[in-house]
């Protein structure tokens, strides 16, 4: 064998860290303070958001028998709970976030929506109507945590039934 060359290690330069100026400043308690503040404004506001979703989620089951099809109606539910699955926790309503999470679950892309069945949409809906218009936020009160987890056990029953994965068995 030849002789060995000597390792060379190269080391590219950090483009990021040049950008971002070098290591992790002190976070600026001021722009945390006015961002608090901020959120503290609008969140006078996230009751009357919350309604809003609560209204286009009514909306599209009013429109459910009306739908040319079974499935356009339940994937229009469907992206509205999705929405307010997302919002819910922002809007300080954490237990409608499940409660349309548990909804997303049966009326997801998986499913066939033919087989959704309508009286467990509805009674997600109307459960998350009773939450937000009873000013049920959380888990700790023993009725919604009583309805959520209720819901979240027929949908699994109904996903057994009809032979589908959830996220907890992927």
């Amino acid at each position: 064998m030849g002789k060995a060359k000597p390792i060379e290690i190269f080391t590219p330069p950090n483009a990021l860290k040049a950008k971002v100026g070098g290591s992790l400043s002190p976070m600026d308690k001021g722009a945390v303070a006015k961002a608090d503040a901020a959120l503290s404004k609008l969140s006078d506001e996230f009751q009357n958001w919350i309604e809003d979703e609560l209204r286009r989620l009514e909306e599209a089951w009013a429109t459910f028998s009306s739908a040319s099809t079974k499935v356009e109606a339940v994937t229009n539910v469907h992206a509205i709970a999705h929405d307010l699955k997302g919002l819910a926790k922002t809007y300080e309503y954490p237990l409608v976030g499940r409660m349309a999470a548990s909804l997303c679950r049966l009326t997801n892309d998986e499913v066939d929506r033919q087989k959704s069945p309508e009286n467990l949409i509805r009674a997600h809906i109307d459960g998350v109507r009773a939450a937000i218009k009873g000013h049920i936020k959380t888990e700790e009160h023993p009725v919604g945590l009583a309805l959520v987890t209720e819901m979240e056990t027929q949908v699994s029953d109904f996903e057994s039934k009809n032979s589908l994965l959830t996220d907890d068995d992927a």
